[in-house]
């Protein structure tokens, strides 16, 4: 198993892998050619952004600067918007769902690393340390608002109609139709509309 096919089913892989520094220079390439065009270069920003992410739906937009690892996991769907200053890093896959709307300054992760320090590492033969990594994805369902600086954690699912309010931690999992805020991210209420 390749270590590409290893990260993308969640197992521990080596990210110093040819393979993936490759695939990440890309993105970051990508990156900095879509946040140097001008903000009136719609065509020019879109086509930048078909090559880069996974999937780029109907009517979306994400204003600059954007921020990726890969690119590649990232799904936006139909008629979404990110505002500007968002990092999405996506080693695992990141779906965001119809009409969802994303602030300035949210950051959604996908990595995760182990709590004790020393499984965090592999000590190689020579004595050097490289850093364990797996993925959990992040999945945003439709009609969902994530106010500006909040942060979403690797393994979160955010469920249809949900609001998240600005500045949260969000570290669970949030069902439809809640209302939820802060750090860590709760439920204060459960829209009926």
């Amino acid at each position: 198993m390749t270590e590409l096919e290893k990260k993308q089913s969640g197992e521990i892989y080596d990210s110093r892998d040819l393979e993936l520094r490759a695939l990440q220079n890309k993105a970051k390439d990508l990156m900095r050619v879509y946040n140097s065009l001008p903000a009136d270069s719609l065509e020019e920003r879109n086509h930048v952004l078909e090559s880069l992410l996974g999937h780029l739906g109907r009517n979306t937009r994400i204003n600059q600067p954007f921020y990726v690892d890969y690119g590649n996991n990232i799904f936006l769907d139909d008629n979404s918007f990110i505002n500007l200053n968002c990092t999405l890093l996506d080693t695992g896959k990141i779906s965001i769902g119809k009409n969802t709307l994303i602030g300035p300054d949210v950051k959604i992760y996908t990595a995760v690393h182990a709590k004790d320090g020393y499984e965090r590492f592999w000590k190689e033969e020579d004595g050097k340390m490289a850093i364990k990594t797996w993925v959990r994805p992040v999945t945003i369902g439709d009609y969902v608002w994530i106010g500006g600086g909040a942060i979403i954690l690797p393994g979160v699912t955010i469920g249809n109609h949900a609001v998240i309010g600005a500045g949260s931690v969000v570290n669970k999992s949030i069902p439809d139709r809640a209302i939820a805020s802060g750090n860590p991210c709760t439920i204060k209420m459960m829209n009926d509309r």
